[in-house]
């Protein structure tokens, strides 16, 4: 089997990967017309880069592993086809794909086969050659393995514009029910934290860095009984001591002729409603405890930004004329741009109807429930549910 007619097959093994939440984007027309033979079958994902949204390409280097995890199709001892590509190998295609236009980005991942840190060499022998040899400018997200060394780590950190090591579970005890051989401190928070140090603690010019890659990390949502708190408390710890670009929420889907098999799916809805939450931990100030939360430990149905402002706001509502920047964020429909907005347009003068809002671009009726203007609560219809 040459490259191209492996790279379908290991790209479409990648997907337990995030990079982004946006559903799989077809390369079929863009890739027919330039000839690439099985690449119009390539399963590629947008994802945020600089700002725009881009196609980047998301792949194995191998999909043996000599891991048990319960949940994942590739563990060991299960049945099904094992393919790898050679370091040489996979950059020559990875850079002709992205040449071609076929994306504009990679995501490099790997089955675990000869131990972690063998893997991890193959992986940045990889990047080096994308980088060094083909010259390749692209974006590039690369995994760090399980206990991968420290100066691996670093080689990692310089080529990739983006590092992660997924964490999977909440902590040890529920990582024991779904990767009963992965350690959780000396294998994954601690790898995860040699990335976070060298961000904290080393220049990144002095490796030729403009500036270090962003770190981010993922769970599995569903599969080990751990609860919406669990997953948000862990999120808020990465972000305030290592400072995570994001967190990604996974949801279980069960594989066949695994341990998990029988286990229900879980809802992409949680997933939703627990990025809501990790936004609002990350770009709003909110802690862990002000969410809502039900008897359990799970977020309540709906929007947490809503469940909070109807406990706060809904007798109690923000003044926009006075409101500091950080008050006006917890309004719900307010953002970091559209506050800006508010905030330049009180400049000229008092706000004093949903109009003046309506005309400025805001979602008046979502914010009316929870503001005064000019001292007064504005005129509304209150959805019925």
């Amino acid at each position: 089997m040459d490259a191209w007619e492996k790279l379908p097959l290991l790209a479409g093994n990648a997907d337990l990967d995030q990079d982004g939440e946006l559903a799989p984007h077809s390369a079929e027309r863009r890739a027919g017309r330039e000839g690439t033979r099985p690449a119009n079958e390539l399963p590629l994902y947008y994802a945020a880069v600089g700002g725009r949204r881009v196609p980047i390409l998301k792949t194995l280097l191998t999909s043996a592993c000599e891991r048990d995890c319960a949940y994942c199709p590739f563990r060991a001892g299960r049945d099904g086809r094992r393919l790898s590509f050679r370091p040489e190998e996979f950059a020559a295609l990875a850079d002709s794909v992205c040449r071609r236009g076929v994306a504009h980005g990679l995501l490099l991942s790997s089955g675990i086969a000869g131990g972690s840190v063998s893997t991890q060499d193959r992986l940045l022998a990889t990047a080096r050659l994308l980088r060094e040899k083909h010259g390749f400018r692209g974006y590039l997200h690369l995994k760090l393995m399980p206990g991968a060394e420290k100066d691996q780590v670093l080689e990692a950190m310089r080529w990739a514009d983006r590092v992660s090591v997924n964490l999977e579970a909440p902590g040890e005890r529920f990582l024991g029910r779904l990767a009963p051989h992965k350690q959780f401190w000396n294998e994954l928070f601690h790898t995860l934290h040699e990335a976070a140090e060298i961000r904290r603690t080393r220049d990144s010019r002095d490796f030729g860095r403009f500036r270090w890659p962003s770190l981010v990390t993922q769970f599995v949502v569903g599969a080990a009984g751990e609860k919406d708190r669990d997953l948000l408390n862990w999120s808020q710890r990465l972000l305030r001591e290592m400072r995570l670009a994001r967190v990604y929420f996974s949801t279980f889907r069960p594989i066949a002729d695994t341990p998990l098999a029988e286990h229900p799916a879980e809802s992409p809805a949680r997933a939703r409603r627990l990025y809501r939450a990790f936004f609002l931990l990350r770009d709003y100030s909110f802690s862990v405890d002000e969410l809502s939360w039900d008897a359990e430990g799970n977020l309540k149905p709906g929007d947490p930004k809503v469940n909070w402002a109807e406990r706060h706001l809904a007798e109690s509502p923000v003044e926009i004329n006075t409101a500091s920047r950080e008050e006006l964020l917890r309004i719900p429909g307010i953002g970091a741009v559209r506050s800006k907005t508010l905030l330049r347009a009180r400049r000229q003068g008092c706000l004093r109807d949903l109009g003046q809002l309506r005309a400025l671009g805001l979602p008046a009726e979502r914010m009316a429930p929870y503001i005064l203007l000019d001292g007064k609560r504005p005129a509304y219809q209150r959805k019925l549910f």
